[in-house]
């Protein structure tokens, strides 16, 4: 076989997977004459339309001429005919195609150069096989496009993991799980901002790259504006930008946020993240509590038809009202450690004997509270749970605590061991909060990367007046893996964080590599 431009470039770039016997039959088609890839085509009926406009055909043909297009999924040589599997975004159908009704040349074509994975057009005819299979018999048909790589072995598809997430057009291609997934986020998506649209909410965006990042407890990703001469951050949250537009007299915002933290990544945490944050003027944290509760569980009722979910073997039950404790009962009672009745050595020791990381670090019982909460109860809080009133050391942005000296009227809501939601009654006195951030700022001093920085203007905004106000961060992510039981979240990210693969270094990697050796 003469060897090819392509097949030089092929062969030099791993990263590339073209088939050359595809490559060979994409310039056959071409030197015939046909378009390999005409600019559009226009469609009569989806195949779903078909299926439905047709569904009381018998085996005789249908008088209407229908026009859809698909990719190939399957095809059956018969000799003088094929049988294929045409597939849309949201539909199936059978082609028939015979030698003596195509044009000339076409069916000696379609043998030759057309096989699965390629995307076709046709146009034809609507009828039931013996079988009662309900089938197109192609009239004529067109190339739309020609694949030059080879999909996965039918009958398994795709199952190597690393690589439906490098390549998740491909996972989308033959998985019609991974479809379902995605679509089902994609509604869930609709259904957010639709619920809080009906509730008065308006939707804003803010800046992804800041100054002074804030909003949470995380270490940013960090660049740099060549023309403003400056370090900049990818936000952690949108949390002060949207305060500052309550401050502004907006009382109902909300916004669908990209966040980045320059974190570990495992089962449930990627370094890009989504999540939507919810502040209301005039509200606490009892009223996000109630808020949150509303908007999960008539997610879960819409997407999946009850309030039932099954997760990782256990069945969640999302129907209000869920269940509230104080993180002090939560260590308690399910912890099984009383922390307010043990001093800190006692706590210290407690601590090491389970060798929960830090303990050593922590001044007093309240800072120890949430390493035994961590390390004792958040992997068993696997039916909805409200955990409230948190450690004024561990939340820099909370209002504190109306009855509790040392607390902050906060909560997370865990459901399957994982943390789902973040509320607060939000901070707004401003003079507390400088203090608040000087403690931050201490703690960065003293090496603590994930320690906010000091927002002196957002400071400033309070000093304006922010009315009492209930804020709420709910992660995107985690709730469409428990409204679609999976258990990684790189399964409901289209496109996750990944360690680039060696073959595919750029030459910047691989001095950013020597250098660091």
């Amino acid at each position: 076989m003469k060897e090819t431009k392509e097949h030089r470039m092929t062969q030099d770039n791993p990263a590339l997977q073209f088939d050359e016997q595809r490559i060979i039959k994409r310039n056959l088609i071409q030197e015939q004459g046909v378009s390999l890839y005409p600019p559009f085509y226009e469609r009569s009926h989806t195949i779903n339309e078909i299926r439905e406009a047709f569904d009381s055909c018998t085996h005789d043909l249908s008088e209407e001429v229908v026009k859809t297009a698909g990719r190939i999924y399957i095809v059956r040589d018969h000799g003088k005919t094929f049988f294929c599997d045409l597939r849309d975004e949201c539909g199936r159908i059978q082609l028939y195609i015979r030698r003596d009704i195509l044009p000339e040349g076409k069916f000696d074509l379609f043998k030759s150069c057309i096989e699965r994975g390629d995307i076709i057009g046709v146009i034809g005819r609507v009828f039931r096989t013996k079988v009662g299979e309900m089938t197109i018999r192609v009239d004529d048909y067109e190339l739309l496009t020609k694949a030059l790589c080879s999909l996965p072995e039918k009958f398994h598809g795709l199952t190597n993991l690393e690589k439906r997430y490098r390549q998740r057009y491909l996972d989308l291609i033959v998985n019609e799980e991974s479809r379902d997934t995605f679509r089902t986020r994609s509604r869930i998506l609709s259904l957010l901002r639709s619920t809080l649209t009906e509730k008065g909410f308006l939707e804003f965006e803010t800046p992804t790259l800041q100054p002074i990042y804030g909003g949470a407890n995380a270490r940013p990703f960090t660049t740099y504006h060549n023309f403003l001469g400056q370090k900049l951050y990818m936000r952690i949250a949108p949390e002060l930008y949207l305060k500052r537009l309550v401050v502004g007299g907006f009382e109902k915002v909300f916004e669908v946020a990209k966040n980045f933290r320059n974190e570990d990544i495992d089962t449930s945490h990627n370094p890009e993240f989504s999540m939507v944050e919810i502040y209301q003027a005039y509200a606490d944290y009892r009223d996000m509590m109630q808020l949150t509760e509303n908007i999960i569980s008539s997610i879960i009722m819409q997407v999946n038809g009850g309030f039932t979910v099954e997760y990782e073997g256990n069945p969640i039950d999302f129907s209000p009202p869920w269940n509230v404790m104080s993180m002090e009962e939560a260590v308690r009672d399910i912890g099984g450690v009383d922390v307010f009745s043990l001093s800190v050595d006692e706590l210290k020791e407690k601590g090491k004997s389970l060798r929960i990381e830090g303990i050593d670090a922590m001044n007093n019982p309240r800072e120890m509270l949430v390493l035994f909460f961590e390390e004792l109860v958040e992997s068993k809080l696997i039916q909805p749970t409200f955990i409230s009133d948190f450690p004024i050391e561990n939340s820099p942005l909370a209002k504190s605590h109306r009855e509790k000296e040392g607390f902050v009227e906060r909560f997370e809501l865990f459901i399957a061991g994982m943390e789902i939601a973040n509320g607060f009654s939000e901070l707004n006195d401003p003079l507390d909060q400088m203090h608040r951030f000087e403690a931050q700022e201490e703690k960065r001093r003293l090496g603590d990367e994930e320690a906010q920085m000091h927002d002196y203007d957002f400071v400033n905004a309070l000093g304006y007046g922010m009315p009492p106000t209930g804020g709420v961060g709910i992660g995107i992510d985690r709730t469409v893996m428990l409204a679609t039981g999976n258990t990684s979240i790189k399964e409901v990210i289209l496109f996750p964080s990944m360690r680039r693969e060696a073959s595919a270094g750029t030459e910047e990697d691989k001095e950013e590599g020597a250098l660091q050796e």
